[in-house]
Formats: C-alpha cells, structure tokens, sequence
C-alpha cells in the first residue's frame, strides 16, 4: 500500500461579512513557468505585427512610387487604365516631364515618338534586288520576262509595263498621334499600301514613256497628291515631308531605251543651242540695224540743218544782191577766190578784155622737177 504525499491545503476564505455578497470566482492562478512564456510569446506576436505593418507601409509608398514616369522630349504618353486612354481629347496626350499612374496592370504607359522622322518604301512595282546590290549601284541580271512574285511591275495607261518605288517621309501629326497609334493594327503596312496605291493609280494615267522620262514630274507629282489624300481620307495622322519616286524601263529594254533618251537629249541640246545662237544673232542684228537707223537719223538731222542754215543765209544776202549785184558779185568772187588761192603755190591773173573778146595765152614752163616721193608718202 502506498502512501499518499502531503500537500499544503489552502486556507478557507475569511467569513463574509453580514449583507456583503461574495466574489466572483476569478481565474485560477497560472503556474509561474507558464506566465513568463505567455509574455515572451506576446512580446513575439507584438514585434512581428509591427514588422509587418512596416513592411505593408513600405510596400504601399513603393507601389505609389512605381506610378511616376518621364516623358523625354520629342514624344508623349498615353496611360491606358484597363485597355482605355484616360481623360478626353487633348488631354490624353501627356506633353514631355514627370507624371504618375497607377503601376501594371491597372495603367499602361504607352510612349509614342512624335519628333522623328520615319521612312516607308514601296517596292510593289520594282524588279528583284538586294541591299547589298543597291548599295554597290548593281542591278540584277536583264531576262526577257518577269518573274511571277519575284519581280514586282506597274502597268501603264498604254498597256506597256515598267518599274516604280517610292520612299515616303513622315511625321506624326501632334493633333492626331492616338489615330495613327491606336486605329490601325499596323499603320507602317498601312502607310506602304498607300504608296502602292499611289503608283498603281498615276501609272494607269501615263504612258510609260512620259512616266520614265517625257512627264517624268508630272507622275512624280500625281503620286504625291494621291498619297496625300489617302492620308487624309483615312486619317492616318501623319505629315508627309517628302516623296521620291524612281522609275525605269524593263531591265532587258534598258540599253535601248537609254539610247532613245540620249538621242532625244542630244535634239534637245542642240535645239536648245540652235535657238540660242538664233537669238543672239537677231538681237545682234537688231542692235546693229539700230545703230545704222540711228546714224542716218542723225546724218539726216545735220544735212537738214545745214541746209537750213544755207538757205537763211542765202535769204539774208538776197536783198544785198538785189541793191547792188555787181558790188555783190564781185565780193563774193573775191571771198571765194580768197578761200580757193589760200594754199596755191602759183597763182596766175589774167583780167578780161574790155571789148570782151577771148584772149589766147601761150605758157611755157620750165619748172624744177619735183624729187621723188617716198612709199607711203601722200601726193602733195
């Protein structure tokens, strides 16, 4: 039989007092050992809450902080909230600087480069060829026939075919940048259909002989307006800066067209010469019929002057004639005389007759012969 330990018994509660109701029982009293884990437990408990609600609040700031983004220049943004840009109009284009939305995959922050130029080719109508022979100046070798999904041709208003491309450059318009963006799947393919309807649309309107080389610019200038309308149909909203549009004859009919071209050059240089020289020659010509028209309008003037002043002067002598002609006439003669022996060597006399009978007058002269003149020498 075993014997049972002794345990301390507790104490009765103390008698209550008359009219006092007794306490509720309270809790039992935890061991010692038990009461100092409980505590290092909630002291656990209390810390990790606190880790927790800072790591929460930390994680808040930075999923705040992952919304702000940059705009550089020469570009906008656009946020998409669910697949939908956000704010009306104008306002859904955010201008270069800082902005913030909410983080993937609430916003979306779609970058759109409006500053740059961008560049299409259209090669629907151009004959096979690589980069590397485009950059050596080579072209593929000439066959007599065309290559069915190789080689790409444009059919002009004559029936004949030849080769066109075309390089469009371009800028988004800043108005209409969510068009260009957003309403086409693919508005670069968009953009060289274009082109291609371009060329196909002017080539039907041209022979081929004036859209390689007799009207080259006016197809040059038809595909351009054609480009522009369809843009602007279809609001692709983009600027067009410049189209280049090349064209040539079939590869195995170069050589003989570049012949007709040169002959044609050639005429037209010397065409061109021809009527240089024709008007230089007329305004030659009209110059010199100038100058001979102008000197016998003055020879003209002098003559008439002169007689003019020949018969003022006749007219001023008259009455002197008519008072006295004899005194008249012999001053004259003795003028005129004056005048004519001025430079005479010899000078010979003979008075008339008084009965105004010839007179005969026989002269023999033994003058010193003259020397000889030099070469060259005026006769004295």
């Amino acid at each position: 039989m075993s014997q049972t330990p002794d345990f301390p018994r507790p104490e009765p509660p103390p008698p209550l007092a008359p009219g006092a109701a007794p306490n509720p029982p309270g809790p039992a009293a935890a061991p010692p050992g038990e009461d100092a884990g409980a505590q290092a437990l909630a002291e656990a408990l209390r810390s990790s809450f606190r880790i927790v609600k800072f790591l929460m609040a930390l994680l808040v700031i930075v999923f705040v902080c992952s919304g702000i983004f940059t705009v550089s220049p020469n570009e906008v943004a656009v946020i998409l909230r669910f697949g939908q840009p956000v704010g009306m109009g104008s306002e859904q284009l955010l201008k270069p600087g800082l902005h913030w939305g909410f983080p993937y995959p609430v916003d979306e922050i779609v970058r759109i480069p409006v500053g740059q130029s961008r560049t299409v080719m259209s090669t629907a109508g151009w004959f096979a060829t690589t980069p590397e022979m485009e950059a050596a100046g080579q072209t593929p070798p000439a066959f007599s026939f065309l290559n069915p999904g190789v080689d790409g041709y444009t059919l002009a208003g004559d029936e004949n075919v030849f080769h066109a491309r075309a390089v469009l450059k371009y800028r988004l318009q800043p108005g209409l940048v969510l068009n260009y963006t957003f309403n086409f799947a693919d508005t670069t393919n968009l953009l060289r259909n274009v082109l291609d309807n371009a060329l196909f649309y002017a080539s039907a309107r041209f022979t081929a002989d004036d859209a390689i080389f007799q009207a080259k610019n006016e197809y040059n200038s038809l595909v351009e307006k054609r480009v522009k309308q369809l843009i602007k149909d279809w609001q692709l909203g983009v600027d067009v800066e410049s189209i280049t549009v090349q064209t040539s004859a079939p590869l195995d009919v170069v050589p003989a067209f570049n012949e007709v071209t040169t002959a044609f050059q050639t005429r037209q240089t010397q065409i061109s010469e021809a009527e240089t020289y024709a008007r230089s020659t007329t305004n030659m010509a009209a110059g010199l019929a100038s100058v001979i028209e102008n000197n016998g309008i003055t020879w003209s003037n002098q003559l008439v002057q002169n007689l003019a002043a020949e018969a003022r002067s006749f007219s001023d002598q008259l009455p002197f004639y008519q008072s006295s002609p004899r005194l008249f006439t012999q001053r004259v003669l003795t003028e005129t005389l004056s005048q004519v022996l001025t430079n005479a060597e010899d000078i010979f006399f003979i008075p008339s007759r008084a009965d105004n009978r010839p007179r005969e007058i026989r002269l023999q002269l033994n003058r010193r012969p003259l020397p000889p003149k030099a070469p060259g020498t005026p006769p004295r």
